[in-house]
């Protein structure tokens, strides 16, 4: 943890790579960040929220008119019916506002436990332990768990992690794996973790030629 908060410093909020400005834009942008990239969500939301800037003006939205402002993020009908529908449960249930109880949010459209977590731990600095893909390779490949599961990989976790240090540490874990421990080619010669890590591929230096 240590070494994960000296080369990635800041805050889980500091860290994340999706732009808004509410917690309501949080849950839109995390549902859309599904299978792209954050770059690529970053490029659509400005005109999706100047559009519908909150949970009332979403659940009203025509269907066809989301699709085509998000339609560069890939899946782009499911996820208009998902943030459409997310955003008419929230004023259905909750009054337009974000819960933050994770039982609460994972009852919303489009919201599974890790999109939970993040909205938890970035827009409400709260506990939160978001499980990606990131998180769930390199917990594995550091010894940290033997699941598979990310539910079961995130209470392996829990155990291990200080409370208060869920939220940071899970979101440079994802940072570390975007960069560094990517899942094809991991770049362990340059990993923090390299000297003891039980899944390194570091290659001993190349012998020098015996003096003559």
């Amino acid at each position: 943890m240590a070494r994960l908060a000296e080369a990635y410093p800041g805050t889980a909020k500091e860290l994340c790579a999706l732009d808004y400005e509410t917690p309501f834009q949080l849950v839109v942008a995390t549902i859309l960040s599904a299978q792209t990239t954050d770059v690529q969500v970053n490029l659509v939301t400005p005109a999706l929220f100047a559009a519908y800037p909150d949970a009332p003006a979403l659940a009203g939205a025509n269907l066809a008119d989301i699709e085509e402002l998000i339609h560069s993020t890939g899946f782009f009908r499911a996820k208009s019916k998902s943030i459409v529908a997310m955003a008419a449960a929230l004023v259905d249930r909750f009054g337009g506002e974000v819960p933050t109880a994770i039982g609460d949010l994972t009852t919303l459209p489009g919201v599974g436990r890790k999109t939970a977590n993040v909205i938890r731990s970035v827009a409400f600095d709260l506990p939160g332990l978001p499980v990606d893909t990131h998180v769930l390779r390199l917990s594995r490949r550091l010894g940290l768990t033997e699941q598979t599961d990310p539910v079961r990989v995130e209470r392996d976790l829990a155990a291990l992690w200080p409370r208060r240090d869920w939220s940071d540490t899970s979101m440079r874990l994802i940072y570390h794996g975007r960069q560094v421990c990517t899942a094809r080619a991991p770049r362990c010669a340059e990993c923090i973790f390299a000297g003891w890590c039980p899944s390194a591929r570091v290659r001993p230096p190349a012998a020098r030629p015996a003096a003559r």
